[in-house]
């Protein structure tokens, strides 16, 4: 493979030259040299170094995403989000799954960081876990340090810009569509215990618990992955703790899915014996049978506005929180229980 010296030699200028002219940089060259230089570039086959060309721009052109998964729909929302907004101001975006792993979250910053991107964007729940956030936030100060933008979603322990879904908010939202139209008895299905989605989307069912006069026990509350063997597996655990549930929250759609297969193969007819509300309001919660009742978040916007937020200049040191609203979409998984 050629190499820059071997097309400087073919043209007969040197190494700084000809990359001036490969490089289409605005200092002025005849345009003889030009033709020279173009002509070894065309003769021998002459490939730039992608790598070594973004290092030396003054404009950094790629943007890191990190995301727990990008297979999880909700995920998946939210980058197209953020991929239609990096497009649009023609950046490269670097997605990578940490698979909820605090410590390849710390690694991807610096291998980011290493690849001297634009903005780096992180996407979905923080941890309760004080080590990492200190961990994590030391390291993202020292990437702003150097002229690196971030910008968060769902990230309320780190500073900066940061859009902020309403998972309190939408908690209450199912918990006081259940307790308001009859339900005493309401099961959970929870995602992993140290994610902080996992806190916030509970502690709104339970301020609705408590409007109504109703309780949340923890034995009605069961802990599993936030995906659809999670929900399933959760159910089970929940009917036989429970048998008198007449309600389930899900705390995303991927666990109400699984939560509908166990009631299925159960036998437990839905909405007719048991509600079900999901979380998030997935493309999927319209198809399953019966559709899905969910609180809907804007995933695609979120991500949109993120990757604005990281693109764009800030206000100096103030940050700046962008709330996403929660809404409750009402479908054929639930009904008011019969007095």
């Amino acid at each position: 493979m050629a190499t820059l010296a071997d097309v400087a030699r073919r043209a007969g200028v040197s190494p700084a030259t000809a990359s001036r002219i490969i490089s289409g940089s605005t200092k002025l060259v005849t345009d003889e040299l030009r033709a020279r230089v173009l002509r070894a570039v065309d003769e021998l086959q002459y490939v730039p170094n992608a790598h070594a060309q973004l290092l030396a721009r003054a404009q950094r052109t790629a943007v890191g995403v990190i995301v727990h998964d990008v297979s999880d729909p909700y995920f998946a929302e939210i980058t197209r989000g953020l991929q239609q907004v990096a497009t649009a101001h023609g950046r490269l975006v670097i997605i990578c799954n940490s698979y909820r792993d605090p410590a390849r979250e710390l690694e991807y910053v610096e291998l980011l960081r290493a690849q001297q991107v634009a903005a780096i964007v992180l996407a979905g729940s923080g941890y309760h876990d004080a080590v990492f956030t200190k961990a994590l936030k030391g390291k993202l100060a020292a990437y702003t340090r150097t002229g690196g933008r971030v910008s968060v979603i769902g990230r309320h322990e780190l500073p900066g810009d940061a859009v902020m879904p309403a998972n309190e908010e939408g908690g209450y939202l199912a918990g006081r569509e259940l307790f308001g139209t009859g339900h005493r008895k309401v099961g959970v299905i929870a995602g992993p215990r140290v994610l902080t989605t996992t806190t916030d989307r509970l502690a709104g069912l339970r301020r609705a618990a408590r409007e109504s006069g109703r309780t949340l026990p923890a034995r009605r509350v069961a802990y599993a992955g936030f995906d659809r063997d999670g929900g399933a597996e959760a159910t089970a655990e929940l009917l036989s703790s429970s048998p008198d549930l007449t309600a389930i929250v899900a705390l995303n759609d991927q666990m109400a899915v699984g939560a509908l297969s166990t009631l299925r193969e159960r036998g437990v007819a839905v909405p007719e014996q048991i509600s079900l509300i999901g979380f998030d309001d997935m493309p999927i919660a319209r198809d399953v049978t019966p559709a899905l009742t969910t609180v809907r978040l804007p995933l695609a916007e979120m991500g949109a506005r993120a990757m604005s937020m990281a693109l764009e200049d800030g206000n100096g040191d103030e940050s700046r929180i962008e709330p996403a609203e929660a809404t409750l979409i009402r479908r054929a998984s639930t009904q008011p229980l019969p007095s």
